[in-house]
């Protein structure tokens, strides 16, 4: 499958007459209700303003789905938590999927499940989580990030280090941001886990090249809205959200 139609995809999946009941942009976070929730990383881009503020509460799913589609960070991102809010609340994956979970830095509980198979391996993670330093005398690990701190790879050595490497971890922001075709592609000879909170739940992800999603289930709506709303980052992880791990076929 070309790994464009992920678009695609994702709009099949939302074409929804469901009103939005919400659409809340945190700093970190964005989190859409219309009658499940749905997140995805807020952009990092400062603004003053939004054109369109005020008009997406009672706006159905299938109107505002296709700003996936938008080059404007915002619309885009609103639109994948619209998706989300879409696709999540209603697929069994999450169901069928294993808890992770790490006392104190459960944003990290996905490497720390793997790390057995990641020992010795030459391993690129696209995004900086953090706590990663962890892991640098385990494994031969590569971070690339758009907006690169110090230790990181930006975002063109992804031409260069994802086809050597033997495992690729991908935020789910790169479908967001458009450059997941680019990426799954540069990973087709990896183990490549798709990742975090914006990770939409459907089983069609492996036709792109996706071996595992570790997506998010809400285990308290109301924790996880407020602490979005209070500028919260990795915190969702302790007070609202909780890693599922599936393996797709």
């Amino acid at each position: 499958m070309f790994s464009q139609q992920i678009y695609d995809l994702l709009l099949d999946h939302s074409n929804s007459n469901t009103a939005i009941q919400e659409v809340l942009i945190g700093l970190t976070w964005t989190m859409c209700n219309a009658q499940g929730i749905g997140l995805s990383m807020s952009p990092g881009i400062p603004t003053r303003t939004l054109p369109w503020s005020g008009t997406l509460v009672n706006q159905t799913i299938a109107n505002i789905a296709p700003w996936i589609r938008s080059w404007d960070s915002y619309q885009a991102t609103v639109g994948m938590s619209v998706i989300n809010a879409a696709i999540n609340s209603h697929s069994p994956l999450p169901e069928t999927g294993q808890p992770l979970s790490l006392p104190g830095s459960s944003n990290l509980a996905v490497f720390e499940h793997f790390l057995p198979q990641l020992r010795g391996k030459r391993v690129s993670i696209i995004g900086r989580y953090p706590g990663l330093s962890r892991y640098e005398t385990e494994m031969e690990i590569n971070v690339i990030e758009l907006n690169p701190e110090p230790g990181d790879f930006p975002s063109p050595a992804s031409e260069y280090l994802l086809p050597q490497s033997e495992w690729v971890f991908l935020t789910a922001t790169s479908i967001v941001n458009k450059t997941f075709p680019r990426l799954v592609e540069l990973a087709k000879n990896a183990t490549l886990v798709l990742m975090g909170p914006t990770v939409p739940w459907l089983a069609e992800l492996a036709e792109f090249g996706v071996n595992y999603l570790a997506g998010v289930t809400v285990t308290n709506p109301v924790a996880l809205r407020q602490t979005i709303a209070e500028g919260g980052g990795i915190r969702i992880f302790e007070t609202g959200v909780e890693y599922r791990l599936v393996q797709l076929p």
